[in-house]
């Protein structure tokens, strides 16, 4: 046994016993090349149909004002040219013949992905279609201002909703000169003047390598064909010489240190919207705090939850909802509100009032807590019904937690105590710095005199 062999059995091995650990449903299946392309096969015989998606631990969270958006774009460009097809043309006309379905990409704050579905007889050819296009992409000068074209008509999409706007001036207050990071659709500057060479240093070059992806088949398909497969055809995929991470480290995002209040207008705004905003806890270093935010938040969604009937029921507001972001760097949790425009001030000084009582004994009842976490756990049943949708689901806790995080979740939710909603809520939300913005339309700021009672001061 030569050498080389000799060390990939021993990180087959090794491998092994470290997903032995996993938790896995019944039906999914999981395996780590010995170039560290980890491989999850997910079987559904419901339907003859296949999905494949691969996932890369890339995304704004690496990037610099510079470089932000460069995932995506790169992302969006190997659904182009390769080296099997010298055209976008003639890669789109593959993939019809092919019976593909829903071919794509999308990413998050920390993960970026491709994806397609297909029926399950063309299951090893499209196998080597997305190895071709992750590995060999072209990146054709044309094909690069076309995607360029395509972003910037997203961006206008996003800017024509209102509250796109508030949002953009929350992460500016909220993460500071850091707030790219939360910024997957990325900023004109960079996508604009992005070379072929820029995104394949920033991105191909640092983060798509095997040992730092995820590649998911799922559907009609048998896990020991799927792994004898992906192992002839992705084996060849060389890893990185070292960690990603350890060779380009990404900062630590930086506290906030104090609250931080700010007014922003839009022409397209109709009514006055509020937002209110904390650094949450992260799965690297708080893991048990992010189950006790997703009970939190859902029961304050709760049409029965005291927070609802002091704003909605009694007219302060129109509608409120409280939402935390489980990511491994700092999940924000949000409060927002659309207050009755008539009683913005009564509506803001009730929220800090309700805030100030979130961790006392009585805030919750018993029945709440127990509720919001059985329909969680019926939330995470019903996202494994329908696979095509199930794979986003598990590529996104691989980026943000992990495989185990997921398959763990509902155990973990039921151990969530009182004590445990009272701790989160004392560690992260009252007293803790924050950052308020309103959203006002043309004219409604004056008419309002936000001034007089939206102020750090008060």
């Amino acid at each position: 046994m030569t050498k080389r062999v000799y060390l990939s059995a021993i990180l087959i091995v090794q491998c092994s016993i470290l997903f032995a650990q996993v938790k896995l449903r019944e039906n999914m299946f999981i395996e780590k090349l010995p170039n560290g392309l980890d491989v999850l096969v997910v079987e559904d015989n419901s339907t003859p149909l296949a999905t494949v998606m691969i996932t890369f631990k890339a995304g704004p969270f690496t990037e610099t004002p510079q470089t932000n958006g460069l995932s995506a774009l790169y992302q969006n460009m190997i659904f182009r040219a390769n080296k099997d097809y010298s055209t976008s043309l003639d890669l789109r006309f593959s993939a019809d013949r092919l019976g593909m379905e829903l071919m794509n990409t999308s990413g998050t704050e920390e993960c970026t992905k491709a994806f397609f579905t297909l029926p399950k007889i063309n299951i090893d050819t499209g196998l080597v279609f997305m190895n071709n296009c992750i590995r060999y992409p072209k990146i054709d000068i044309d094909d690069l201002e076309k995607e360029k074209q395509a972003d910037e008509n997203q961006l206008l999409g996003k800017e024509s909703n209102p509250f796109y706007t508030l949002n953009i001036a929350t992460l500016h207050h909220l993460w500071g000169n850091q707030f790219y990071r939360k910024l997957p659709i990325g900023n004109r500057e960079a996508i604009h003047s992005a070379t072929r060479q820029l995104l394949i240093d920033s991105v191909k070059n640092k983060y798509y390598y095997p040992n730092n992806a995820l590649l998911i088949v799922a559907g009609d398909v048998n896990h020991e064909a799927v792994f004898k497969k992906v192992r002839a055809i992705y084996g060849s995929w060389k890893s990185s010489i070292s960690d990603p991470f350890k060779k380009w480290p990404v900062a630590e995002l930086k506290p906030l240190k104090k609250a931080d209040y700010f007014i922003v207008e839009s022409q397209l705004a109709r009514t006055p919207i509020l937002a209110i905003s904390w650094q949450g806890p992260d799965t690297r270093n708080d893991v048990h705090s992010t189950y006790a935010a997703d009970v939190f938040s859902y029961i304050m969604n709760q049409n029965s939850s005291r927070l609802s009937k002091a704003l909605i029921q009694s007219g302060l507001a129109l509608r409120v909802n409280v939402n935390y972001l489980t990511l491994k760097r700092v999940g924000p949790i949000t409060i927002t509100i659309v207050p009755n425009p008539e009683k913005v001030k009564e509506c803001i000084q009730e929220i800090k009032k309700q805030i100030a009582l979130m961790d006392s004994d009585d805030y919750v009842t018993d029945e709440q807590i127990a509720t919001a976490k059985r329909i969680l756990e019926i939330h995470q049943i019903r996202e494994e019904e329908i696979t095509t949708d199930y794979v986003h689901v598990l590529s996104f806790w691989w980026a943000s937690a992990s495989i185990n995080y997921f398959m763990t979740y509902n155990d973990n939710l039921k151990k969530i105590t009182r004590g445990d909603l009272q701790a989160y809520v004392r560690r992260y939300i009252k007293e803790k710095p924050f950052c308020a913005g309103l959203l006002t339309g043309p004219g409604q700021k004056a008419g309002l005199n936000v001034e007089s009672f939206f102020t750090a001061n008060n």
